[in-house]
Order: C-alpha cells, then structure tokens, then sequence
C-alpha cells in the first residue's frame, strides 16, 4: 500500500445544501486524512483553467457556469492509496450508476450536479492540488 495525496473539490451544489460536514465524514471513514482545506468562490478564469482538458466538450461552458455558482471546498486528501480510496467513496461520475452508500448515490442531484470531484491519477492529483495549494498550505 502506498500513501499518496489527492484531490477533492466539494462542488456547489453540497456546499449549497450544508453537505460539507457529512462529506468530509465519509471521507474519513474510510482512511483519508484532511491535509489542506479552503473554501473558495471559483472565478470564471480559474474554472475554465482547471476544467481545460473539457474545453472542446459540448458540456465545457455549463461545467463552468455550475462551478462558478457558489462556493466550493477544495481539498487535499492523504492516506493509503488516497486516488482509489476517494473515487471509490465518491461513486460513479453519473449518480444513477453510483454504487449504493456512496457520496454520489446518496447526495447528487445530476450528473454535473454530482457534489464532488476527485482527482482520477496519482499525476493529476499533483497537478490539480499545485492550482490551488501552495506547499506551505498542506500539513501532514
């Protein structure tokens, strides 16, 4: 087993309905540690950055608007293989094919409206968490 970190984003639509507390609960649950946190109103220009690898998506620009439409947590999670662990309590992208009892079954309200994302490689986990950490943010 390898420990490693990840990335998570609470999206707006659980911070919205208060979600955070018991998002974050799961999360440890089942082994990740909250190294770094931050809640934050994501600008049209960070989120059409973070989300460039959509851009020629038919889905790109509503993606944007919907992150952009209230505030999000943004997170960086540690524990042994922290990428698996969290894209496994997260569920399937489409709620409707999420496995029971996780974050995405019992919590989104569509599948951009999902409540969470999780970073989906140990790689882009480091690129997703150096956007919005800086080394000095994240504790062990």
């Amino acid at each position: 087993m390898a420990l490693e970190r990840t990335f998570s984003i609470i999206k707006p639509d659980a911070t919205r309905r208060n979600l955070t507390g018991q998002i974050n609960a799961r999360l440890e649950a089942v082994g990740l540690r909250i190294v770094a946190q931050k809640r934050k109103q994501l600008t049209q220009t960070e989120a059409k950055a973070f989300y460039a690898v959509h851009a020629a998506r038919p889905f790109y620009n509503d993606l944007v608007a919907f992150m952009t439409s209230g505030p999000v947590v943004l997170q960086v999670l540690e524990g042994e293989n922290a990428v698996l662990a969290n894209r496994e309590v997260m569920g399937a992208t489409n709620p409707a094919d999420a496995a029971e009892g996780t974050i995405r079954k019992d919590f989104a309200e569509s599948i951009e409206a999902n409540s969470v994302h999780g970073s989906d490689s140990p790689e882009n986990a480091a690129i997703e968490i150096a956007y919005f950490f800086a080394g000095c943010e994240i504790t062990s």
